[in-house]
């Protein structure tokens, strides 16, 4: 490294000193970081998010919003990250013709800015000021793979493996690791093959509602389709040459973390100081037992993977970020009857209760909530058998009206947690349904957000402080 270099380093490092100095002490940045596995609505959630922050019409648990004068979209700082599509997702959801728009396969990040106007004494001196938020959207896949950091070759493909015959979607590629021989001379071939039938693996089982499908780049590859980093599979463990075909799968799986989620936790990750963890919990209750104790372990190791607690003062101004607010979201609340909601919130918490615990500890604050970014559903009640059901109604993708019960939730999440994490295959007592709803139409009225459950009390603990 020439001297020109070292001079350089230190230039860039004086210019984002003094822009954390300026935004902590003038113009402050709240980082908030949105994941969740496939299919949880990280996308709805920041569309919602963003649209009912803008119009607050629909936000009275947000303690702060009288103190907001105006709110605004910017360009977000860095011009290398694209920007999250908020436009074209609000058009999708509230159009002439309401459609789920497309999941998140990429990060992206979308800049709202809130002129404040303090209350009291102080505020009439201050006069107004600015709060950025940042709002950082990436997929939970990706997130999972940074448990990969801290794994060789060989333990991630001893737990890669042991998960297939537990999964009836493994079998192919179970015979198939097992066919391969990891001490014969590599060839690109068996390579991709090998490849291609993890993938497939992994693809069946996140469809199944499986949530542990590392590593999450083979699902949303993006721009890095076919190349080698994304090209290795977990083999069985032994002894192999230079030149094997295991050696080279390990060689390939330490170019993954090295040039994919190292840079991903350095760019992205580590800035991240307030955070929602979206969680399909529904989808997972109806995919079965193992899904269910599935998707527990995945956010285990997905919040092993934070740092949560508060930053000081200072670290805070040299860069250093720590998590200090984690929002825990069981999604798609609208599916259950409001009577039904605090159940599925005590779920989510007893679902995440090693994560959560690990983050109070450490001392980060906490919330679980049952929400809806986007309400789609209205509430009735129907009769069956001279028993009256609290059900919802909505819209299909169809166009036809549907009233659903899904089921009674368990007021013990125990009743649930039990029976999956002693390998039950299917629940006894109950088949809970869901349903893919469509988005309901909608008339947004001037100064209204679109419907939704509880965003105003998520938002109001995630930034609500700092407003």
């Amino acid at each position: 490294m020439g001297i020109s270099d070292i001079a350089d380093g230190i230039t860039r490092g004086i210019e984002g000193m003094g822009h954390s100095v300026s935004e902590a002490l003038f113009e402050p940045v709240i980082r908030l970081g949105v994941t969740g596995l496939s299919r949880a609505g990280k996308t709805v959630f920041i569309t919602s998010l963003v649209a009912n922050l803008l119009d607050r019409g629909r936000m009275p648990a947000l303690g702060s919003a009288s103190d907001i004068t105006a709110a605004y979209l910017q360009p977000q700082p860095d011009d290398t990250v694209p920007r999250f599509d908020f436009e074209s997702h609000l058009a999708a959801l509230t159009g002439p013709s309401p459609h789920w728009p497309e999941g998140t396969r990429a990060v992206s990040e979308l800049r709202l800015s809130f002129r404040i106007q303090p209350r009291g004494m102080l505020g009439a001196v201050r006069g107004p000021r600015v709060v950025h938020l940042d709002i950082v959207d990436y997929p939970g896949e990706w997130l999972l793979d940074l448990g990969l950091m801290d794994k060789s070759y060989a333990e991630w493909s001893a737990e890669a493996l042991a998960r297939l015959p537990n999964r009836p979607q493994g079998a192919e590629y179970l015979t198939q690791s097992e066919a391969a021989d990891g001490t014969a001379e590599f060839t690109e071939p068996q390579a991709k093959a090998l490849a291609a039938g993890f993938t497939r693996y992994l693809t069946e089982a996140r469809d199944a509602g499986f949530s542990d499908c590392t590593p999450g780049r083979f699902l949303l590859p993006g721009e890095m389709a076919g190349s080698p980093a994304l090209t290795f599979a977990p083999l069985p463990a032994g002894d192999a040459p230079r030149g094997s075909l295991r050696r080279e799968m390990e060689r390939r799986y330490d170019a993954y973390k090295r040039e994919v989620v190292r840079p991903f936790f350095r760019d992205h990750f580590a800035k991240i100081d307030r955070q929602v963890v979206l969680v399909d919990v529904l989808g997972a209750i109806h995919s079965g037992p193992a899904a269910l104790d599935d998707l527990r372990q995945a956010m285990a190791d997905i919040l092993a993977a934070f740092r949560p607690g508060r930053a000081s003062w200072l670290t805070s101004l040299i860069g250093g970020k720590r998590v200090e607010k984690i929002l825990f979201a069981a999604t798609k609340a609208d599916h259950l009857h409001h009577t039904q909601h605090a159940r599925l919130t005590s779920i989510t918490g007893a679902l995440l209760r090693e994560a959560k615990d690990r983050a109070d500890f450490a001392g980060a604050k906490t919330l679980a909530l049952s929400i809806a970014a986007l309400r789609s559903t209205t509430e009735e009640t129907l009769s069956h058998d001279g028993a009256e059901l609290q059900a919802v109604r909505g819209r299909l993708e169809n166009g036809k009206s549907v009233a659903l019960y899904p089921g009674e939730l368990p007021a013990d999440p125990a009743q649930l947690l039990s029976p999956a994490a002693q390998g039950a295959s299917a629940w006894l007592d109950e088949d809970y349904s869901i349903m893919n709803f469509a988005p309901a139409p909608v008339i947004l009225r001037p100064g209204e957000g679109p419907p939704h459950i509880r965003l105003d009390r998520a938002a109001d603990f995630l930034i609500g402080d700092k407003l």
